[in-house]
């Protein structure tokens, strides 16, 4: 017969356990296997990424080394040769994480909703972006609006707080997106930094007056890629992992 003491014995084993999954990157605690996680990097292999170039992904500018995956390019403002690399299905219902960590005036992005049709030239495609971003060192902080184009931002939408708890550069901070339906939130250490509504005449306005109006329908579709991007400089990203929530029928 299990005694309480065996009881909670094993009750600590497990706490323990899950504590040392949660603190080993690119792993999945039982917990977050129970709310239906799954990695979209496992720390070894770039299964589930393929070069927006073409099939494969790429051979050289990004890297899968000590559990991360990485740009490895210098080459600034205009992007690198390598470019970015896009998730092998589309998403609509999600929550997303995803660690980063930048170099010194660095820019990056944590793409969705991406559409390859929208643009087929030799640039980055079009998405809704998490922007990554030096907010410090890099002069796209200051362009825009009202910053919609800082760290965390809905990229030349929506500008993440002043309050956003950001690490020091050099040191990891953790992105979550999370898409419902119209709803979507951009979170930052466990801060929500930015919350907006799509198809409503707010959100439509807000396109209007962004680099996104040249595209019919920006904002209206209700799935897409994910992407990381390779804007030509060196950028880590490691405990890359979604879960799928059930769709909605808000409008």
């Amino acid at each position: 017969m299990r005694t309480r003491t065996h009881i909670l014995a094993a009750t600590v084993i497990l706490t323990a356990f899950t504590q040392l999954q949660a603190q080993t990157p690119n792993t999945l605690t039982l917990q977050e296997q129970a709310q239906g996680w799954h990695l979209l990097f496992d720390g070894k292999t770039a299964e589930g990424w393929h070069s927006t170039h073409g099939p494969a992904f790429p051979t050289a500018g990004w890297e899968i080394k000590d559990g991360l995956l990485s740009v490895t390019e210098h080459g600034g403002e205009e992007g690198g040769n390598a470019g970015d690399i896009i998730s092998s299905r589309t998403y609509a219902n999600f929550e997303l994480s995803v660690d980063f960590r930048i170099t010194p005036g660095a820019n990056s992005g944590i793409k969705y909703f991406v559409d390859p049709a929208y643009n087929k030239t030799t640039g980055s495609p079009v998405g809704f972006e998490y922007q990554i971003l030096d907010d410090a060192l890099h002069p796209d902080a200051k362009k825009g609006r009202d910053g919609n184009r800082t760290v965390a931002s809905l990229y030349d939408l929506i500008p993440a707080a002043t309050s956003k708890p950001i690490h020091p550069i050099g040191q990891w901070n953790t992105a979550r997106i999370v898409v419902h339906g119209i709803h979507g939130e951009h979170w930052l250490n466990g801060v929500k930094v930015v919350e907006y509504d799509r198809l409503t005449p707010k959100f439509k306005q807000l396109v209007a007056d962004s680099k996104f109006h040249v595209y019919p329908g920006f904002g209206d579709a209700s799935s897409g890629y994910l992407l990381l991007q390779d804007h030509g400089f060196p950028v880590s990203f490691r405990n890359i992992k979604i879960r799928e929530l059930p769709p909605t029928t808000a409008h």
